[in-house]
């Protein structure tokens, strides 16, 4: 099934100006589309219609397939105009290309259909005055647009920071000018980008796409502040949201990110705590970087970990990575391990203790008859010296085997999420 992306934000009358006289002069179909490729502005048909255009004119966007086929053909990256190809299969016909530049930021992709009648000299001259002018008066917009962005990453990064005395100043700013409610629940959730090859601003500008639609939905009024590969997204609902409701909106923004990013981009998103005063932000911002944490490490957690359902990963992620070693492992554990060529005795041994040491469920779920199961069982009190049978003997065990698993190679570099502190 085709999926959608959320919608850029529409241009003005001046830019859908600028656009509509092109295509007059043109007699061509016009389309201005953000750094995304999700349309901003387009003009009316000229008879040279594909299905692309005819679906994002009826849906308000292109399909996310659409969409990843032209930012695979580095559009987002040309400095000069060009011709994206057409492909047969998605009902793309070929398009005149110029992206739309200014001082350093790509600012749009102005799109004009190619048809049998080739551009002329003066078609692109037109072109390319009007690219001209779209660049100045979009450039303007970034500007406005840059403002209220810097000051929503400084009060964000107040608020859940150290400081006590800003986090109060930042807190009391948001409600007084209504920007968030002091609760009733407050959910921190932080996005890291790493791996990428897109080009510079492209993954801030995907991030900012990805996360936008979830500062104003019917359930949550929200915070957004994007800096370079990472972000912060603090929200307020008026009914605590759920588990689910929390891991549909991340795999929503993952889905995003996988379509505006490089395929090779390792995506990672840790949700905090549930807290009920928006003061409390910084504490569910300490546990979204915590699971942030579980996400990178843990394969699979496919890159989304919730605070809430960690359990005691929880504690041992709290650790710094310098601790977070092969030392924590149990003396017993690593003798066990080290019997590489009896690797079904440490299967055995973890399907034990997750199902609380019994011995019918482990010898289902190993599909092994229970005799079986008793003679692997004192395989490994033999080599571990352990006493099955004893609580602590099997904390232990059971700690160091999660230990284990949060030393395998993470998803990516490490990538703190923004902070004052």
């Amino acid at each position: 099934m085709t999926n959608l992306i959320q919608r850029a934000r529409p241009g003005g009358e001046a830019l859908q100006a600028l656009v509509d006289g092109l295509a007059e002069e043109l007699g061509r179909s016009v389309v201005l589309d953000d750094p995304l490729v999700r349309m901003i502005c387009t003009s009316r048909h000229f008879g040279d219609e594909d299905g692309v255009r005819v679906r994002t004119l009826l849906q308000g966007i292109a399909d996310d397939e659409a969409i990843r086929y032209v930012l695979s053909q580095g559009v987002a990256q040309w400095t000069r105009p060009g011709v994206l190809p057409g492909r047969d299969d998605l009902g793309l016909r070929p398009r005149y290309c110029v992206p739309i530049r200014e001082r350093g930021y790509l600012l749009g992709i102005l799109m004009v259909m190619v048809t049998d009648r080739e551009l002329t000299s003066e078609q692109t001259a037109a072109i390319d005055r009007a690219a001209r002018a779209l660049a100045a008066e979009m450039y303007a917009q970034r500007l406005a647009a840059d403002v209220d962005e810097e000051e929503s990453r400084r009060l964000v990064a107040q608020l859940v920071g150290s400081d006590s005395t800003l986090r109060c100043a930042a807190h009391g700013r948001l409600v007084d000018d209504g920007l968030l409610p002091d609760g009733p629940h407050v959910v921190v959730t932080g996005v890291a980008v790493s791996g990428h090859r897109d080009a510079p601003g492209q993954v801030e500008v995907a991030l900012c796409a990805a996360l936008d639609p979830f500062r104003r939905t019917r359930a949550a009024l929200g915070l957004l502040a994007v800096e370079q590969d990472r972000a912060v997204l603090v929200q307020v609902f008026e009914r605590e949201p759920t588990e689910d409701d929390l891991e549909l909106q991340c795999r929503t923004v993952a889905r995003s990110l996988r379509t505006f990013l490089d395929p090779g981009t390792v995506t990672v998103i840790g949700v905090g705590g549930r807290r009920s005063r928006l003061a409390e932000a910084w504490i569910s911002y300490d546990q979204a970087r915590v699971a942030l944490r579980a996400a990178r490490r843990l394969p699979r957690l496919a890159g989304i970990a919730d605070w809430e359902r960690l359990g005691e990963y929880a504690v041992l992620l709290q650790l710094p990575d310098s601790a977070l070693n092969s030392a924590l492992l149990p003396k017993p554990l690593r003798r066990l391990l080290d019997r590489g060529a009896n690797a079904k005795l440490e299967e055995t041994l973890r399907c034990f203790l997750e199902n609380a040491g019994s011995v019918p469920r482990t010898a289902e779920q190993l599909e092994v008859h229970r005799t079986s199961l008793y003679y692997r069982l004192r395989q490994i009190q033999e080599i571990t010296g352990l006493d099955l049978d004893n609580g602590g003997h099997r904390l232990a065990l059971h700690t160091g085997l999660r230990v284990l698993e949060l030393l395998q190679p993470p998803a990516g570099p490490p990538s703190p999420l923004p902070t004052e502190r």
